[in-house]
């Protein structure tokens, strides 16, 4: 009789084989940006919110409060007063700003520009110019007692008003951040319509479509994802303001006060209050702000797309 060989019930370990060390190389690559976003990512918001469950007092030191500090911050009218300068920014600054970068794209994709490369170097140059160097420059161009404005004024004779007023110095600030970043979202949208199908152009003109209808029907639509892009960095950015209200506040004291914009009012309450618990409550609530508003537009820039 053939002797039966039993059968081992234990399963053998699985061989390391090239998908092992596919998943390794994988992890590999990612690893370090890994660490990275979660070193000057996660860990600064972690942090933040630690230290908004806690409030510094005079007497006692350092408390407990639980969420004290975020009802505290629904209450604050110098908070909401920043968020709705912002918003008024965002709603007048923004349009302007792409509209003006569309425009320029397009006439740059139209082929009948005249030193193409120059004008798009010029366009895109004050995007390099440092924001600290921008806004000073700008600055001494709005003084009225120093500046290109009060040369003006002394010599024609004439009053013009003052960039730097509380009237005029949100408006003012709106200029200098379109002229920073025309160029910027000027090569998102140039870019954009330089990898659009020939064969589109072709279609319209063989329907008979003139100029301003190929811009419309056909370019428009087709880098609707670029603008998209483009708003959300856009609107991000508008509620990160700091770097021009911060600068010209030493220009402009009585019009820019320390809450002007919330990462002005964060900044202050920081370093000048010492309520580093609150302000960065203050953070994570504009953060959250912020974010909402952005997925918002994201949302309806698909929903228009689809």
């Amino acid at each position: 009789m053939t002797a039966v060989t039993p059968l081992t019930t234990g399963r053998r370990p699985p061989a390391k084989g090239p998908g092992s060390r596919r998943a390794w190389t994988g992890w590999a690559f990612v690893g370090p940006f890994m660490a990275v976003f979660a070193l000057v990512f996660l860990a600064p918001i972690a942090y933040s919110l630690y230290l908004s469950f806690f409030r510094d007092q005079l007497v006692g030191g350092t408390s407990f409060v639980g969420l004290d500090n975020f009802r505290r911050v629904l209450e604050d009218e110098q908070f909401w007063a920043a968020v709705g300068r912002v918003a008024v920014f965002l709603a007048v600054q923004v349009p302007v700003m792409l509209g003006l970068a569309l425009l320029v794209a397009l006439a740059l994709d139209s082929g009948r520009l005249y030193g193409k490369s120059f004008f798009r170097i010029s366009v895109f140059l004050p995007y390099a110019v440092p924001a600290v160097v921008a806004t000073l420059m700008w600055g001494f161009i709005y003084g009225t007692r120093f500046g290109l404005v009060g040369n003006i004024n002394d010599t024609f004779g004439v009053s013009l008003p003052d960039p730097l007023s509380p009237s005029l110095v949100l408006a003012g600030i709106g200029n200098i951040v379109t002229w920073e970043f025309i160029g910027y979202n000027m090569l998102i949208f140039y870019s954009a319509l330089r990898v659009v199908p020939k064969a589109l152009y072709e279609a319209a003109e063989i329907d008979g479509a003139g100029q301003w209808r190929v811009i419309t029907a056909v370019k428009i639509p087709a880098i609707r994802g670029a603008l998209v892009i483009a708003t959300i960095f856009s609107v991000i950015g508008s509620f990160q303001l700091f770097n021009e209200p911060s600068i010209l506040r030493s220009l402009a004291p009585n019009a820019i006060t320390t809450y002007f914009t919330p990462n002005l009012y964060t900044f202050t309450l920081s370093f000048s209050g010492r309520q580093q618990n609150y302000a960065a409550t203050v953070s994570l609530v504009m953060g959250v702000v912020t974010m909402i508003i952005a997925y918002a537009v994201q949302l309806r820039g698909m929903r228009k797309e689809a």
